[in-house]
């Protein structure tokens, strides 16, 4: 028999997160994964991978449009084999750190299926019991399939067998208009796939701004071979090898293999939570009060299985408050606004209140923007397809979200998430001297457009109107 201070089940960036800051704290640690090292899906199947072949479909773009720019490549060479070993080599590269960093911090790391026993002991494998003092939940979640594409086998991928690249369809469907359907469809479109994507509402990537949406929809329209919107799946079957596929009681149309990325559900089955007093919703989501503690004072739980933003650096933002809380009760959850981005070209990024939510809530605010055709910097790199807009209060001048879109969106908006969380005025980023020619310059002038004084675009100032 064994007994820890804590156990983390998960080791994604949540569940190591957590272990590695409470050993930090001195407390004794051990992390529970059923790969054989750290990581969990992001890297080992998710964000790391995806964001590795987003790379090499950004290089290949770039070769296909340097043209305009006097340098001509020849049509690149595709070596499945290769980019699967690189893809491979990155993932083992920050595995093994992480082994060692558990190492270094003294955290156990144990391989297996854990399994409840009750509000202070699990199993692994069915076998070893382990006690423990608390425990936090950090299982992640996995890619939903739905059961109309459950009879054409391996020719349905998800967003992780999709990673694998087995080979490149020549016709690839899409199903689902969100981030990781975008992601992917642009990663095998860049490989050679002819790609069409269909969603079921209106646009792409609901809930974000439109006029964020607009560029990167604009962009897709060129290099994807259909988007349908308002459009759903309603029946497909297998046919010569083929995936034959019926839209809205349409015309079949058929496809070498569907990607499905139509969300996430999360991994809370077959974990002995009956034997808890652990409480799940209808959704499947582990239920938890306001410092991630569930129905059990034993068990925490954070990241994908409590819901919210299922993004991976929300989760390692978790794991953080929740052993501080652990670790000194007077300790409580913080407020923070938490970034998202989209990484497709152009990237989308946006943090804090958006222009959606402001119009949805009845919420007055003010808005400025700077188009990236104006910034330097966007022209050297020939990709001035951007913006960047500011949510503002227009009583207090506070910034309250920022939204861009752009090359390298996702490496602006840390600048913004400190913007927001510290309270800042658009005064404070217009008077933030940026270096030129960079893209975070279009930040600096988009706060100066607010008072009508951005040097490279001209907008009288005038009174704004409140959304």
């Amino acid at each position: 028999m064994k007994k820890t201070r804590v156990i983390v089940l998960g080791a994604g960036p949540g569940g190591y997160t957590a272990a590695f800051l409470a050993a930090d704290r001195g407390m004794n640690v051990t992390l529970i994964d059923e790969n054989l090292k750290p990581g969990g899906v992001c890297l080992h199947k998710g964000c790391i991978p995806s964001k590795s072949l987003l790379h090499l479909s950004r290089l290949i773009e770039e070769t296909r449009h340097a043209e305009v720019c006097g340098v001509k490549f020849h049509p690149p060479e595709i070596d499945l084999d290769r980019i699967r070993e690189w893809n491979q080599e990155v993932i083992s590269k920050m595995a093994n750190g992480l082994s060692t960093l558990c190492k270094q911090r003294g955290v156990e790391f144990i391989s297996g299926r854990a399994h409840f026993l009750d509000g202070n002991s699990l199993s692994i494998n069915n076998k070893d019991r382990i006690y423990f003092d608390h425990c936090i939940i950090a299982t992640g979640s996995q890619p939903t399939c739905p059961s109309l594409f459950s009879n054409i086998g391996d020719h349905a991928l998800t967003s992780t067998t999709a990673l694998d690249l087995e080979n490149i369809p020549e016709r690839l469907l899409v199903v689902g208009g969100g981030y990781i359907g975008l992601e992917m469809g642009t990663v095998y479109s860049s490989l050679g796939s002819q790609v069409t994507v269909v969603e079921m509402t209106g646009d792409l990537l609901a809930g974000v701004d439109r006029d964020l949406v607009r560029p990167l929809f604009v962009r897709l329209k060129s290099k994807f071979e259909n988007i349908f919107l308002n459009t759903q799946v309603g029946f497909c079957e297998m046919q010569n090898n083929q995936v034959a596929v019926q839209f809205n009681g349409g015309e079949n149309t058929c496809y070498d293999r569907i990607l499905l990325a139509v969300g996430r559900r999360p991994n809370t089955v077959d974990l002995g939570l009956e034997s808890t007093k652990v409480e799940i919703n209808d959704k499947g989501f582990i239920q938890v009060d306001d410092r991630f503690q569930t129905g059990e004072p034993s068990i925490s739980a954070i990241g994908d299985v409590v819901g919210g933003a299922m993004l991976a650096h929300k989760a390692s933002a978790d794991g953080k408050q929740v052993i501080s809380i652990l670790a000194d009760s007077r300790s409580s959850k913080k407020t923070s606004s938490i970034p998202a981005v989209v990484f497709t070209d152009p990237e989308i990024a946006w943090c804090g209140l958006t222009e959606t939510e402001a119009i949805n809530d009845d919420r007055k605010i003010q808005v400025a923007k700077f188009p990236w055709g104006a910034s330097g910097r966007a022209q050297t790199l020939g990709r001035p397809d951007g913006v960047t807009k500011l949510i503002i209060d227009p009583k207090t001048e506070q910034v309250l979200g920022v939204g861009v879109t752009g090359v390298g969106a996702g490496e602006l908006i840390g600048e913004c998430v400190l913007a927001i969380d510290n309270g800042l005025k658009v005064k404070d980023l217009a008077n933030s001297i940026h270096p030129h020619p960079t893209l975070s310059e279009t930040l600096m002038e988009c706060a100066e457009s607010f008072y009508g004084e951005a040097t490279h675009i001209y907008k009288r100032r005038k009174k704004q109107q409140s959304v």
